[in-house]
């Protein structure tokens, strides 16, 4: 399992997100993941993405890992007070994965469960400190610990913010690497011009930014993420690509292996590739990659 040493080669590094079942049943989740073996560094694995309740993170990725494949766990301040974190995390480090996405978790009122309380025991700063003591061999209370883990860390940056909201998160991408942040996964990606500042930070200092690239899987999903989303900036013109197109869903593949490619050429430093429940499409995705190597 050699994620952290390829990262930190500089490596292009090609990543999917892939969700945990919502129940026992597996085999969907590991056909997928293994249809891609090979053409992919790493699986980041959502902590009930959307509040919605599934699997954990570290079950799926230890599932995930049984079969020879490499993982991202997600940790988050929603869900677990210091101590349940913690250990999590040192369980994580201990069965073998170096790389960790660290989020604030959606809120639950999004979810499944609204009855749901958030645990929200640390800020994201908070425990992206913790991880740091725990890397130096003690935990959040100064004990000293019988082995550390060592880890490389990314959280999510939404590069399409306006305004004054656009430079609080440049403010907050410049706290966040002085955290140890060394990837910064972006929102959904259509279009590269508002990634520029972002890539500049990144470039002085030495961490990445990695583009999402969504499959999209109709004109409706098209149409309403562009008028809906603010977070995304989804142009006209893909929304009328999509329109003109015959067969609409292999339209919506074509349009992301292209910005699979543009990802590339634009020279970022990876693409995290989310199918949203089409996994079984990541094999065509995936296959411009071969031409892209190097």
């Amino acid at each position: 399992m050699q994620f952290k040493k390829e990262f930190e080669t500089g490596k292009f590094a090609c990543l999917v997100q892939i969700e945990p079942p919502k129940g026992t049943d597996v085999s969907s989740m590991i056909s997928d993941a293994l249809s891609v073996k090979g053409e992919v560094n790493a699986f980041i694995i959502p902590e009930m993405g959307n509040a919605v309740m599934r699997m954990s993170s570290l079950g799926a990725a230890l599932v995930l890992r049984e079969h020879g494949l490499d993982t991202i766990i997600q940790v988050n301040c929603r869900d677990r007070n210091r101590l349940a974190l913690q250990g999590d995390i040192l369980a994580a480090s201990a069965l073998g994965i170096n790389a960790l996405m660290v989020e604030t978790g959606d809120d639950p009122s999004l979810g499944d469960h609204h009855e749901t309380k958030a645990v929200n025991d640390l800020f994201l700063d908070e425990l992206l400190k913790g991880i740091i003591r725990l890397e130096h061999g003690k935990d959040m209370a100064g004990i000293e610990l019988a082995g550390s883990p060592e880890f490389v860390k990314g959280t999510s940056l939404n590069t399409c913010l306006r305004g004054a909201d656009r430079e609080k998160e440049l403010d907050r991408m410049k706290k966040l690497i002085d955290l140890d942040v060394k990837f910064f996964v972006t929102q959904p990606l259509f279009e590269f011009d508002m990634t520029h500042a972002f890539v500049k930070i990144a470039e002085n200092n030495n961490v990445r930014v990695i583009p999402s690239v969504l499959l999209l899987k109709s004109l409706g999903m098209a149409r309403y993420m562009a008028r809906n989303m603010d977070s995304l900036n989804l142009p006209d013109n893909l929304v009328e690509q999509i329109q003109k197109a015959g067969d609409k869903v292999r339209e919506c593949a074509n349009i992301a292996k292209e910005m699979i490619k543009e990802v590339k050429a634009n020279n970022f430093g990876g693409v995290n590739v989310s199918c949203m429940g089409w996994e079984h499409k990541l094999p065509e995705l995936l296959g411009v990659m071969e031409g892209l190597k190097g």
